[in-house]
């Protein structure tokens, strides 16, 4: 593998030097930078003035994965899709999506707006910090962006046009291999607690799961439906008691809607099932004030802006809202296991301290997860809140 002549990794120096060039913080003495990223596949800067308070966001991409090493090329065309993805998500929603203020295809840089006044979410819902509106504000986030991309707001050329520049291979491939393929069968391992292998092995054995796993992963594969952000788990939120950005739309592409909507799903119930009893019906609320506000927002889009002819054709608004509820479903349960026994954990499960109980949690996970999916149709929120608590203990010991 061979990375672009003139692409060139920055420093916390350039960085510095990028910010001032680009004119974004005037001052030059009280200027400080320390990389970030603790993703798997990029590097972030954060640019801060100390005197004054304000500060940038610089993300970089590198030509390979980074937690991969160099084994796993990855082109850096996903930077400047990434930056564009920001840009078209915030023209629908912009209280949502950060400022991009300068991106740099060459070299593979995005600077944005700094959301350091903010919390990554998975880190404070681990914590038990109250997020009132999040899942209102990404309910609304995903209804918008999936409609507006859609055929039923675009002209099909134009949404053609869109769907060809945001194909993602590279980063469509990990996806498939490591939420809908490796996890699922015996001769690709990940990573897990060896108290696991019966659970794991029980997944790998059934074959009406291992059936329906395929159906997603070729929905995955071929459904264009909207421009998704293709990565929408609570690592890739920002928020506070009053604001919600979201954040790495890296995985950006045009696939069936459901995955976000399930992508999220999923990293709810992982709180939903390490929470003690007493404190799951916070995440319980999440998830329905999520689905409902998804479903009230893009009703009402559909109803006042849809360009589809058959638009009016009785039923056929529920129809496309059970397609998706559906397949949110059965991705959710893909997502539940592969954090699981896959190669990419959380830290939901894995922050849990006593081992009895987190291989609890786990197995919980995974009978949760089998269990989404096999049943996707025929579930709804309620359903799905009735299924965690009869699979989870009462409480566990988390950090």
């Amino acid at each position: 593998m061979t990375q672009p002549s003139n692409f060139k990794l920055l420093t916390n120096e350039t960085a510095i030097a990028l910010t001032q060039k680009l004119g974004l913080i005037h001052t030059t003495d009280s200027l400080h930078c320390n990389e970030i990223g603790d993703g798997n596949l990029n590097y972030v800067f954060h640019v801060t003035d100390s005197v004054n308070n304000k500060g940038v966001i610089i993300k970089q991409a590198v030509p390979y994965a980074k937690v991969l090493g160099e084994s796993w090329p990855l082109t850096l065309k996903r930077a400047a899709i990434e930056a564009n993805a920001l840009i078209q998500f915030r023209s629908y929603c912009p209280e949502f999506v950060p400022q991009v203020y300068y991106s740099d295809e060459q070299l593979a840089i995005t600077v944005m707006e700094d959301l350091s006044h903010l919390k990554i979410a998975r880190s404070g819902l681990i914590n038990g910090d109250p997020f009132p509106l999040l899942s209102k504000h990404i309910g609304e986030f995903v209804a918008k962006t999936a409609f507006y991309t859609s055929d039923f707001h675009l002209e099909p050329s134009a949404k053609k046009e869109v769907a060809r520049y945001f194909t993602n291979p590279e980063l469509c491939k990990i996806t498939e291999v490591f939420i809908f393929t490796d996890p699922f069968l015996e001769e690709h391992p990940g990573e897990f607690e060896p108290e696991l292998t019966g659970a794991a092995q029980s997944i790998w054995n059934d074959a009406e799961l291992l059936l329906e796993v395929a159906k997603l992963k070729q929905s995955f594969e071929s459904e264009q439906e909207a421009l998704l952000h293709g990565d929408l788990h609570t690592g890739s939120i920002f928020a506070s008691d009053t604001e919600t950005k979201v954040i790495d739309p890296e995985f950006a592409f045009y696939g069936p809607v459901g995955f976000d909507l399930g992508q999220y799903t999923a990293n709810l119930l992982f709180q939903a099932i390490t929470r003690p009893a007493t404190e799951k019906e916070e995440i319980f609320t999440y998830l329905k004030d999520f689905m409902v506000t998804f479903e009230k927002t893009y009703s009402a889009l559909w109803n006042s802006t849809n360009k589809s002819p058959y638009s009016k054709i009785e039923g056929y608004l529920s129809y496309v809202l059970t397609k998706f509820k559906g397949d949110a479903y059965g991705f959710a349960g893909c997502e539940l296991i592969r954090r699981t026994i896959g190669l990419s954990h959380v830290a939901d499960l894995n922050g849990i301290e006593d081992k009895e109980a987190r291989i609890a949690a786990k197995t919980a996970t995974l009978k949760i997860g089998a269990h989404l999916i096999k049943n996707r149709k025929e579930l709804n929120i309620p359903a799905v809140i009735e299924v965690v608590k009869q699979h989870t203990v009462a409480s566990y010991s988390t950090l």
